[in-house]
């Protein structure tokens, strides 16, 4: 089992970047953890559907080829922090790789939303990319933690 989060974009912040990179690595504690970055498209004189295309084509290409692809957006399945941990365990058990995608500033592209397995919800309502990453990756952590039965999750 392996888990990729594949995202557009670094963090601008540098504290918000740190904090990531902190959960990042916590998570790769109880994870098998790839994250791999994509280049933000300049939204520059395009479409918001060609910029959101092309992230997306960005992004497709990051995903392995027998992953089971998760969708991070709004509107998605909301999950409890231990039906997540439950769904990531079940994943680990069954040895099925997982490749969590977010898309930029303006969302995900259809290229890849629709050829996803699942939508996921990290929360009612629309965050930052950014800050959409950082919870990701705070919940891969904490479902470690409540895998093993540890006392991070109260």
């Amino acid at each position: 089992m392996r888990l990729v989060v594949a995202v557009v974009g670094k963090a601008r912040h540098p504290a918000l970047g740190e904090a990531i990179r902190d959960y990042e690595t916590r998570a790769a504690r109880y994870w098998p953890l790839d994250v791999r970055e994509v280049r933000e498209e300049k939204a520059t004189g395009i479409s918001l559907d060609r910029v959101k295309e092309r992230e997306g084509a960005r992004l497709a290409e990051k995903i392995p080829e027998r992953a089971q692809t998760v969708a991070c957006e709004s509107g998605g399945k909301s999950l409890s922090s231990a039906e997540f941990a439950e769904f990531l365990r079940q994943a680990r058990d069954d040895d099925r790789d997982l490749a969590f995608v977010i898309g930029g500033a303006f969302g995900l592209g259809a290229n890849v939303a629709s050829k996803s397995t699942m939508k996921l919800s990290l929360a009612p309502w629309t965050l930052p990319h950014e800050i959409a990453r950082l919870v990701l990756v705070e919940q891969i952590y904490r479902a470690g933690t409540i895998v093993r039965g540890e006392p991070y999750h109260k």
